[in-house]
């Protein structure tokens, strides 16, 4: 019988939150989709947050993912802005917990030595080593899905290794592994 998962990529973002599907039959991957979420239209922050947490609810039900692996905020000298990305890429977490789902976050660099071999790729490297990958005919005009589908095809080639990031399997987990950051 084969051995299936499939894999929800999220590029976490509060003007675009790119995504991106992937399915693992006998440890071989297969293009799902890649898609984004526009929030640049919606001025209200917290409507945006809302709306990812909805997008991805609704992903989550349409395609029932195994797991979701998530970039990391990179380190900004914009305060404010690393507040806003972490408020969204926690809202996305938060949506795959409340479903139980297990939530791997990876930094950007890991995700492109993952895909390119290079720490320090651009965007555009890894998108078109993803689009010869997976077999993508057209690249988005928005490299923001092709990032999601980074993360969760980083995901894919760190499955096994003792050390894959941050991984939560549920709200015990989560509070569990981050005693300290949980107000009692």
């Amino acid at each position: 019988m084969a051995e299936e998962k499939i894999i929800l990529g999220i590029d976490p973002g509060t003007t675009i939150m790119g995504f991106g599907l992937i399915k693992v039959v006998n440890k071989k991957m297969h293009f799902l989709q890649l898609n984004e979420l526009d929030l640049k239209k919606y001025d209200d922050h917290y409507l945006k947050l809302k709306l990812i947490f909805e997008r991805t609810i609704e992903l989550i039900d349409t395609h029932h993912p195994d797991e979701i692996a998530i970039e990391a905020p990179f380190f900004g000298k914009n305060v404010q802005s690393m507040l806003k990305l972490g408020r969204a890429q926690g809202v996305a977490m938060a949506a795959g917990l409340s479903r139980e789902i297990p939530v791997t976050e990876y930094a950007p660099k890991k995700i492109k030595m993952a895909i390119t071999g290079n720490g320090n790729a651009s965007k555009e490297q890894v998108a078109k080593m993803l689009q010869g990958m997976l077999g993508i005919k057209k690249l988005p005009k928005n490299l923001d899905a092709m990032d999601g589908l980074g993360a969760a095809v980083c995901h894919f080639y760190n499955q096994g290794r003792v050390e894959i990031g941050k991984s939560y399997s549920g709200w015990s987990a989560f509070v569990k592994q981050n005693e300290k950051r949980v107000k009692k």
